[in-house]
């Protein structure tokens, strides 16, 4: 009697628990969270809220890397949108962050698909070179604006998302919340029908013109995406440090937020996300002791974490390869 049947089941059954295994972690980690500020100190709290804010943006680098193949240095650009959205319907009109979160959101977007439309034949060193121009325009952008944005002055956030509950609580919460529902939306767009042509579009170009999508258009609709995920960083970024400031979006920031992405492997999923996010917010503040060697610390991390994720996929093959002999 065959046992291909059976092998098949269990082909079908083996995603469904990977998800299931996949939604018991992000669920354990949430809960977590949760609880984390009744055990930590005010600073730690303030600083976690920013990891979180810089984990959405790793994330949306992540997802311009994952569905586009492509690397953007500019990503400073998105975040800078989101956040002064965020920052001036604060300081003029009074509205919080639950009002200006949607603008943010759709500014994002819509920044995105306009830079990547006429660069849309552009690829590889050619795109990131066009998206460092972006980073590079930022803060003059910002500083020429000063009506606007306040200039090298910056705004402050300070209307809370619900009246009643301590400021530093709620940029920690509105932070998480927001990270989990990027990760959630990812979560969606990955097991979706419109993310499996994204992706064909990236590695079989012609299966993705069966489905009826381009390339080009696809590439356009991936920027989309990673920008408006990019101004969501931008938007907890000014919502989570309660300030927004040209220094907040320089060039540097897009380097970190493209080191981040790489730190986290441009994993997808909310622990991934975190491991960048902490790697840009906490692992500075936990150098901070160290003076001038603070950079190259911080580069031997780096480096450790690259070889780690390198070589630890190897050495688990291995071991399990020894495993399976024994």
């Amino acid at each position: 009697m065959s046992d291909h049947p059976a092998s098949l089941q269990n082909e079908r059954i083996l995603p469904g628990r990977l998800a299931l295994r996949s939604d018991m972690l992000n669920l354990a980690l949430i809960a977590v969270l949760l609880v984390l500020p009744f055990l930590l100190g005010g600073s730690w709290v303030f600083s976690l809220g920013l990891c979180f804010a810089n984990a959405i943006g790793v994330l949306s680098v992540s997802v311009l890397v994952r569905y586009g193949g492509e690397v953007s240095i500019g990503h400073t650009f998105f975040a800078a949108v989101g956040a002064y959205s965020v920052a001036v319907l604060d300081t003029r009109y009074g509205l919080s962050v639950l009002f200006s979160l949607p603008l943010a959101l759709a500014l994002g977007v819509i920044s995105g698909i306009a830079f990547a439309w006429p660069s849309r034949k552009l690829s590889g060193i050619y795109l990131a070179v066009s998206t460092m121009a972006l980073a590079l325009a930022v803060p003059e952008l910002i500083n020429n604006m000063d009506g606007l944005t306040g200039g090298y002055e910056g705004l402050y956030v300070a209307t809370p998302a619900v009246p009643g509950i301590p400021m530093g609580l709620q940029r920690y919460y509105v932070a998480l919340l927001v990270l989990a529902a990027a990760v959630y939306g990812v979560s969606r767009l990955r097991n979706s029908r419109q993310g499996l042509v994204l992706l064909l579009s990236k590695t079989h170009p012609a299966a993705a013109d069966a489905f009826g999508t381009r390339q080009v258009w696809a590439r356009v609709a991936v920027m989309g995406i990673s920008g408006g995920i990019a101004a969501l960083c931008g938007a907890m970024l000014g919502f989570a440090g309660s300030t927004v400031s040209p220094s907040g979006f320089t060039f540097w920031s897009a380097i970190f937020l493209l080191v981040g992405s790489v730190v986290s492997f441009y994993g997808l999923t909310l622990w991934r996300a975190l491991l960048g996010g902490a790697f840009l917010t906490l692992v500075p503040q936990l150098l901070s002791s160290s003076g001038a060697w603070i950079p190259v610390f911080y580069g031997v991390a780096l480096l450790a974490m690259i070889l780690a994720g390198h070589y630890l996929p190897r050495l688990r093959a291995i071991a399990a390869k020894r495993k399976g002999d024994d």
